[in-house]
Order: C-alpha cells, then sequence, then structure tokens
C-alpha cells in the first residue's frame, strides 16, 4: 500500500484523523464499479472542499455479525479490500469495527457521534442503497435531510448498470458461483483476484511435469470448481498461468484446493505469498480413468490458457502492496 494511504480504526488517536475529511462510506465488498462511483464522487468533493478523501468502511462484514453461521462468501477480505481501495486514489480509509456495540448505535447517533464528532467530515458520498445505524433505519434520504444542519455535503450515487443488470457484490458471487468470469470482471472493473500463501502439497503436479503452487482458499469461498487460466503477482512480477481450483477427483476428491500452474517458472515458491487474478473459466473438473488423458488435457489446458491470457495483457487488478498492509 502506499505510504500515503492512512488506515484509520477505532483505535486510532484524535490526533491521527484529519479534520474535515470527505468519505465514501460503505461495505465495499469487492470495491466493483458500483462502490467506485461512490469513491470518485467523494474525490470529487474533496477538491471541491480541499480536503483529503477517505473510504468509511465496516469490519466484519455486518452479514458475519448478524447472521454468524450462514457462511459468507466475501469477494475481498479486508487487506485486498484495503489495497484495493489504496489503488483508486484515495487518501486513507477509516475501518470501523462492526460489532454489538455498532449494530445497536440509532443512525442518528452514528451521524453525530462517529461522523460528524470524532471524524469531523465536511462531506460524504454513498451509494443509493446503503443503510446504517440499528434497525438499518439510516439511509442516504437521512443524510440529505440532515446535511443543511450539520453542514455537510451529501452526494447520493445511483445504481451503475452493466448490460442493464445493476452491478452488485450479490451479482459478482453468483458469476463466481457460475464461472461467469468475463461477467465478474466487467462488474468490477477488473479481474476477481484471492491472495494466498503456497503450501506443502501431493507433489503430484511435479510428478507429473506440471509443479503447482497450491493455496488453501477461504472455506466459504463460492468460485464454481473448474480450469482457470490466470495471472499471478508474486511482489512486482507477473506471471502467467493456469490453475485447478476442486477437488482433484481422479485422485482423491478431497476438499477444494486452488493449485496454480505458472509457466516457464522456476523457483521454490512455499510460504510465498501471491495475488491470483481469473482471467478466464477454461472448463468443469473432470475425472480421468488413465494418468496419460489427465496430462493430454493439462497441455490442451496450458495452451487454452496461453492464448486466452494472450489476449489480456493488461488483466490484473489494480492494487496497493501487500507488505505495508
Amino acid at each position: 500500500m502506499a505510504s500515503d494511504f492512512t488506515v484509520i480504526r477505532d483505535s486510532s488517536p484524535p490526533a491521527a484523523i484529519p479534520k474535515g475529511m470527505v468519505v465514501a462510506m460503505g461495505n465495499f465488498d469487492g470495491v466493483h464499479l458500483g462502490h467506485r462511483a461512490v469513491i470518485e464522487a467523494a474525490k470529487r468533493m474533496a477538491t471541491t472542499h480541499r480536503k483529503p478523501a477517505f473510504a468509511v468502511t465496516f469490519e466484519p462484514h455486518p452479514r458475519r455479525y448478524f447472521s454468524p453461521n450462514t457462511p459468507q462468501f466475501r469477494l475481498t477480505d479486508e487487506t485486498a479490500k484495503l489495497r484495493l481501495l489504496a489503488a483508486t486514489g484515495l487518501s486513507g480509509a477509516v475501518v470501523m469495527t462492526f460489532d454489538k456495540r455498532r449494530a445497536e448505535t440509532a443512525a442518528q447517533d452514528f451521524i453525530h457521534h462517529d461522523l460528524i464528532e470524532r471524524l469531523g467530515i465536511s462531506g460524504i458520498a454513498v451509494g443509493y442503497d446503503f443503510h446504517f445505524g440499528k434497525g438499518r433505519v439510516g439511509s442516504p434520504s437521512l443524510l440529505v435531510a440532515e446535511a443543511p444542519r450539520l453542514g455537510i455535503e451529501v452526494d447520493v450515487q445511483a445504481h451503475v448498470d452493466i448490460a442493464e443488470r445493476p452491478v452488485s457484490s450479490s451479482a459478482i458471487r453468483m458469476a463466481l458461483a457460475e464461472g461467469q468470469i468475463g461477467e465478474a470482471t466487467a462488474m468490477l472493473g477488473g479481474p476477481w483476484f484471492i491472495t494466498g500463501e503456497v503450501i506443502h502439497g501431493e507433489k503430484r503436479g511435479r510428478d507429473l511435469g506440471f509443479p503447482t503452487a497450491n493455496i488453501r482458499l477461504d472455506k466459504n469461498c463460492g468460485l464454481k470448481l473448474g480450469i482457470y487460466a490466470v495471472r499471478v503477482g508474486l511482489g512486482d512480477q507477473r506471471l502467467d498461468g493456469v490453475a485447478s481450483f476442486g477437488r482433484r477427483p481422479t485422485f482423491d476428491n478431497g476438499a477444494p484446493l486452488l493449485e496454480v500452474f505458472l509457466f516457464d517458472f522456476k523457483g521454490d515458491l512455499y510460504g510465498k505469498r501471491l495475488d491470483v487474478a481469473f482471467v478466464a473459466f477454461l472448463r468443469e473438473e473432470l475425472k480421468f480413468e488413465a494418468i496419460e488423458a489427465l496430462i493430454r488435457q493439462m497441455d490442451d489446458d496450458s495452451s487454452l490458457a496461453r492464448a486466452r491470457l494472450a489476449a489480456a495483457p493488461e488483466a490484473f487488478p489494480k492494487l496497493g502492496p501487500l507488505a505495508d498492509i
């Protein structure tokens, strides 16, 4: 993350908070095109006010608090979200802890205590459907109604549509669950990605001539099982490859695992953290009766992945660096 991107938390001292900031407020799961419209509105307002522009977001995601036993497929964990926000040109982010106290805070109290008294905002941008406060009473219309008395500017952004379909985090989750990578990429404004540490596996890929970097994804990841063309970030390096996200039905039919084969790469990746961007869905996972048939299919998958990646040379999310989070 750029060194001039500041992360403010509930524990941050008042002196660390730049008063008069303009904020873009939302959960920002995925930081998709709808979120980016809100962020751009806040940045424009901040330029007019000659104040810094920050995002205000909540961790953990409120859904986790209200439905702790329901699996939640998050598009971006906290770190990924902050890296995406850092790359939008914002000055920083205010990460508010979403717990029992915050869930039970009345909308009016949240506006006065959190936004006005603590942050000292001069303006706020929100999406048309963003709600906050106990019982989700807080709304864009409440902010607009309160604005004159509070002396702040409010900008409410309408929904963003692609092919007459509103962009939303839930629509992106559905697209990923169906393997519709192009659709998800269009709504996100760039490829969906995960970040994970390379772990030791069964080393079958090495024996087959396709050594893989194995990454265990979140247990609630809703990505469709199958084979993907991927572009991988290793520090400042960008590496192309083909990946399997699946249960390995030819061998053990175990828990889902992401296995990434990097083209033209030699090196030890164990313990390294990789950014893996999903550029294209190639096929569903298959069970092979013979290893030779599997190897032939892996060769075909690699050729197809190279072609799809060559057709999308710039496909990679714009991110703040992992090391500074």
